[in-house]
């Protein structure tokens, strides 16, 4: 297992790669070995595992998912946000090469802190995510629930699009304290609904800015695509006006009613430079926080959880999504032992302390390492030149090269030695 998710961890893209690491004599003596499977022994591994296996294997990397975490300072465990594709959300049926069809599913809850464990998943704090391969939705929730309430996490919160609104389980998660915030279908009878509301119980919405001009406000460009949408008479959509309001409702599947936000967008749809008509969109939002702000609630069901980076990184950088081998379960166990890589990644960023006198400095760099891109890992902190020597017992490793990462790979080091304990 873990001779696969070294090889990507050493720039190993395949399974074939790992012929290199075998005739690489400094891999195998900073591994300790004399030799390692091949990449045929390696496939007929994966191929070994059934279901029961594959989950073991997953609850042994969680398990030291959760030591990792206690590591990590109080306000880590603030809160724990698992957003829509944490649940198994990024489904994506791939085809195996004997006709089997393989489904995807990405992501395990990630931690808070000023550095969330790849982030986009967690308040506050938020860089990158770690990944788990996962399936399902309800009972994946349910997981990472109970995974975060055993590392400490203070308050767990649920966050989803259309597609994961259990209404099902909501009353059993509002039972066991989870916040949720999960997107619900426009039909027609809250469409209805959201009409009658009066007037006055709509407040207009405003948007955060996505970010703050540093220094003087650059002047914009001409908006080419805009006068050729005039001159060719496209019709187009253009947002005029956007408004909230909140009401209380009970969804079917349920016993008890729960908060009902609602985001009402006037649309104007214009052909040329003129205006036709206006069409009016509903969102729906249903929550058990009954003390956050409407418009706050919102924000937070929009939030971005950076996914489309993870399943990027998991499918450019690590070759998690290659399927070189032939059967569901054997791609499954591929894509655990691959993804450990990522995993590996964003544990030895955890591990960087962010005490003493450069605090505010290491903790920059700690949130840049869980930011960094797989590939500019491997390039700052593993393909580095090192001469390996055996002597007296021991390893000694001779760093030939100097790279601006250098002093926090030593840091990284340095924390890495001890060994992790509960």
């Amino acid at each position: 297992m873990l001779g696969i998710a070294y090889n990507v961890l050493c720039g190993g893209t395949c399974l074939q790669d790992i012929e290199q690491r075998r005739q690489d004599e400094v891999y195998l003596d900073a591994l300790g070995a004399q030799r390692i499977p091949d990449p045929t022994t390696a496939g007929d591994f994966c191929r070994r595992f059934d279901e029961a296996a594959i989950e073991a294997m997953q609850t042994a990397i969680n398990e030291t998912r959760v030591r990792v975490w206690r590591t990590q300072p109080a306000a880590f465990f603030a809160e724990a946000v698992i957003c829509r594709r944490d649940a198994g959300g990024d489904h994506g049926a791939v085809q195996g090469r004997n006709g089997h069809r393989v489904q995807r599913s990405l992501g395990l809850p990630s931690a808070g802190g000023v550095a969330g464990e790849h982030g986009r998943a967690v308040v506050p704090g938020q860089s990158q995510r770690e990944s788990a391969v996962v399936g399902g939705a309800a009972e994946r929730l349910d997981q990472a629930h109970a995974l975060c309430r055993d590392a400490g996490f203070q308050r767990v919160t649920f966050r989803g699009d259309t597609d994961f609104s259990q209404t099902r389980h909501l009353d059993r998660w509002d039972a066991a304290g989870v916040r949720f915030v999960f997107g619900c279908d426009a039909r027609a009878h809250l469409i209805q609904a959201a009409d009658a509301w009066p007037a006055k119980a709509w407040t207009p919405l405003t948007r955060r800015q996505a970010y703050t001009v540093q220094t003087a406000p650059r002047q914009r460009p001409v908006n080419v695509k805009a006068a050729i949408i005039v001159a060719r008479e496209f019709k187009t959509l253009r947002l005029t006006a956007e408004a909230v309001a909140e009401f209380p409702y009970r969804p079917t599947a349920c016993t008890k009613a729960y908060r009902l936000v609602v985001v009402r967008k006037n649309m104007s749809v214009e052909q040329g430079d003129q205006r036709l008509f206006d069409d009016i969109r509903y969102f729906f939002y249903c929550t058990n926080d009954g003390e956050t702000a409407a418009a706050e609630v919102v924000f937070l069901a929009n939030d971005r959880c950076n996914q489309e980076h993870l399943i990027d990184q998991l499918t450019h950088g690590v070759g998690a999504m290659r399927m070189p081998v032939d059967t569901r379960l054997s791609h499954w166990a591929y894509m655990v032992m691959t993804a450990l890589a990522w995993t590996l990644k964003a544990w030895f960023a955890l591990r960087l302390s962010t005490t003493g006198r450069w605090a505010a400095r290491d903790a920059a760099e700690k949130a840049a390492v869980l930011r960094m891109e797989f590939k500019a890992f491997l390039h700052a902190f593993v393909l580095i030149p090192v001469q390996v020597v055996r002597t007296s017992r021991r390893l000694v490793f001779r760093l030939l090269a100097w790279n601006p990462w250098q002093a926090v790979f030593l840091r990284g080091f340095d924390a890495c030695g001890p060994p992790l304990r509960c």
